[in-house]
C-alpha cells in the first residue's frame, strides 16, 4: 500500500526553522519526483518544491522559498525532508507532500500545519 506521512510541522517564531519529513511506504521514493506543496487558508495548493529521482537529482524551488528552504532525500530512510530556514508568517500553511509516479498519476500525504506567528 502507498503511503506518505508527513511530519515536522508546528509553531514557529518569524526567522526561525523547521524540518519537514515525508516517510514513504509501498514503494521505494527514489525512483520517483517528490514534491512539497502548501496551502494556506483561502488559497490555492501551490507548488513549494520538488526533487527529481535519484538518476537525475535535479531541484526546483519557488521563488518565495528560494535560498530559504532545501530539498533533500535519505534514500536509506525512504524520506524526502523540506529544511525551511528563515521563515516568515506568509509560510503558514498546511503543507504536502506528494509523489509523481506519471504524469496522471501521485500520492498526497495528508498535510502538516507550519504555523509562523510572534
Amino acid at each position: 500500500q502507498v503511503q506518505l506521512v508527513e511530519s515536522g510541522g508546528g509553531l514557529v517564531q518569524p526567522g526561525g526553522s523547521l524540518r519537514l519529513s515525508c516517510a514513504a511506504s509501498g514503494f521505494t521514493l527514489d525512483y520517483y519526483t517528490i514534491g512539497w506543496f502548501r496551502q494556506a487558508p483561502g488559497k490555492e495548493r501551490e507548488g513549494v518544491s520538488c526533487i527529481s529521482s535519484s538518476s537525475d537529482g535535479s531541484t526546483y524551488y519557488a521563488d518565495s522559498v528560494k535560498g530559504r528552504f532545501t530539498i533533500s532525500r535519505d534514500n536509506a530512510k525512504n524520506t524526502v525532508y523540506l529544511q525551511m530556514n528563515s521563515l516568515k508568517p506568509e509560510d503558514t500553511a498546511v503543507y504536502y507532500c506528494h509523489a509523481r509516479f506519471t504524469s496522471t498519476l501521485g500520492y498526497w500525504g495528508q498535510g502538516t500545519q507550519v504555523t509562523v506567528s510572534s
